[in-house]
């Protein structure tokens, strides 16, 4: 299947030579910004690992602490990020949301709602590996009520496979029961299907649920829950119909109003740069009338919004 990522292995790679540039770029009085950020945004995730293998094999130095010890700011974050294999800053956001100060529910939310099960069931083991604890107590720890069972449940990756045709019309009147039909709301019903049935599944759940109730399942989640649930269950609906859909809908809300929410821009931004950023691209044109590209242009400056730019690849005017 061809990639929809925007971010690809550069053909005639060779690391050593790669090396050789970005240790020229930091050496001496000032650093060469555009030559950093226009080597790694054309090389893989995979390939920037070599380049790093590479560099300490030929100055022993780490890359990453010169970079860190050059750069700044968000443009520095931005450039770690894009140094990090993805599985480990999928880990590394994780800790930081629980191990920050306060919890970061932006980051348990979008990351859970939004990886697949088999990403989570990695996940949890180089979490384990890396920390020698245990994400769903971290998690249950850090958080409550029905928000709490609703990650707990994504943390068990045991989502059902296809589609169960018996169970569609049932689910969706069992919602309605649980929300719509009922004086206050029956917060477990929604976890427990939403939780675990497949997208697929749930898809044809919503489809049903809209004829039967004449809302779409979003607008009865938002008028029937509230805070952190509320926002968990809208994501996990929002990635059971389509996941570039979400994170086109997160990127633009990570940059419309007063202030941008860099975190939120460069996390998304770098994990899925090789996975459906030109999914993304698209769906931010349908949903928002215009492309990502004008609206990061707009919203960010310098080196940063240079790097982005190159992540984001074309503007689809």
């Amino acid at each position: 299947m061809a990639s929809k990522g925007t971010v690809k292995a550069s053909g005639n790679f060779n690391a050593s030579a790669d090396a050789e540039v970005l240790y020229k770029a930091m050496k001496g009085l000032g650093t060469d910004e555009d030559a950093i950020l226009q080597l790694l945004t054309a090389r893989s995730n995979g390939q920037r690992q070599e380049i790093k293998t590479t560099y300490k094999t030929l100055f022993g130095k780490d890359l990453i602490n010169d970079l860190k010890g050059e750069l700044g700011g968000k443009f520095e974050t931005l450039i770690v990020a894009l140094m990090t294999p993805p599985l480990a800053y999928d880990v590394t956001c994780l800790r930081n949301a629980i191990k920050g100060a306060g919890t970061d529910e932006k980051v348990l939310v979008e990351i859970l709602a939004s990886r697949t099960p088999q990403q989570v069931k990695d996940i949890v083991a180089a979490y384990r590996q890396e920390y020698d604890d245990d994400l769903e107590e971290d998690i249950a720890g850090d958080t409550s009520g029905h928000f709490k069972r609703l990650l707990v449940i994504l943390l068990q990756a045991n989502r059902q496979r296809g589609i169960q045709e018996g169970n569609i019309q049932s689910d969706a009147e069992v919602l309605f029961k649980a929300g719509e039909q009922k004086f206050g709301t029956d917060e477990q019903t929604f976890v427990t299907i939403l939780g675990n049935r497949s997208a697929e599944h749930l898809r044809r759940v919503f489809d049903a649920y809209m004829k039967l109730t004449g809302y779409e399942m979003e607008e009865s989640i938002k008028r029937e829950t509230s805070g952190c649930l509320r926002d968990l269950l809208l994501a996990v609906v929002k990635c059971a119909r389509s996941v570039p859909a979400y994170f086109a809908e997160t990127l633009y809300y990570s940059m419309k109003g007063a202030g941008t929410d860099d975190d939120t821009l460069i996390r998304v931004m770098v994990t899925r740069s090789e996975v459906d950023m030109l999914d993304i691209r698209s769906d931010f044109r349908r949903l928002f009338a215009r492309s990502l590209h004008s609206m990061i242009k707009g919203d960010t400056g310098g080196d940063f919004r240079k790097a982005l730019l190159l992540i984001c690849g074309g503007d689809d005017a």
